[in-house]
């Protein structure tokens, strides 16, 4: 990316599902690697209830910056900054590479503000309850997507494959 973009990266099943009562309805380690390399080194924007889902030794994810959004001013998110609305995180992360991590209500907020989406599809279909926002074809072009065709393969044999959006016109 280049300085100063929101990007948004999450992993989701066929149906754009992408948790299940707080967690991931998966385990694809080649895909968390993926989210680390990315979003290593810059700012991340997840919801209170994001941050809470993350192990509490992932909590503060670790060589980033953390942003919690959440309506409570009192919350605590121990290493973390905490905001109360996304306009103010927007601000805060200004002139910087972003990423928005989650949770479901936090990618819709900040989709009109994105510039780039990075999604891992599964070849899965799962009992989500969170669903990733859907991506206007018109709104959004692939840039990237690997692989090209198809699926990749993971060690546990699941099939992904990740795909690269940026916001058409942009």
């Amino acid at each position: 990316m280049t300085a100063g973009r929101l990007g948004m990266i999450w992993a989701q099943d066929r149906a754009r599902g992408i948790g299940r009562d707080g967690d991931l309805p998966w385990h694809l380690p080649e895909d968390m690697a993926h989210f680390r390399e990315t979003t290593r080194g810059r700012p991340v924007i997840m919801g209170r209830l994001q941050w809470e889902s993350l192990p509490e030794r992932f909590r503060p994810l670790p060589g980033r910056e953390n942003v919690v959004l959440t309506r409570n001013p009192g919350y605590e998110a121990p290493g973390a900054l905490v905001v109360t609305d996304l306009a103010e995180a927007l601000e805060h992360v200004r002139g910087q590479d972003a990423w928005v991590v989650g949770g479901g209500q936090v990618y819709e907020l900040a989709m009109p503000h994105a510039d780039v989406l990075v999604v891992t599809t599964i070849d899965t279909l799962t009992e989500a309850d969170t669903f990733a926002p859907e991506i206007d074809e018109d709104e959004w072009r692939v840039v990237h997507r690997e692989p090209a065709r198809g699926w990749t393969t993971a060690a546990n044999g699941m099939r992904f494959a990740i795909t690269r959006y940026e916001r058409a016109g942009a």
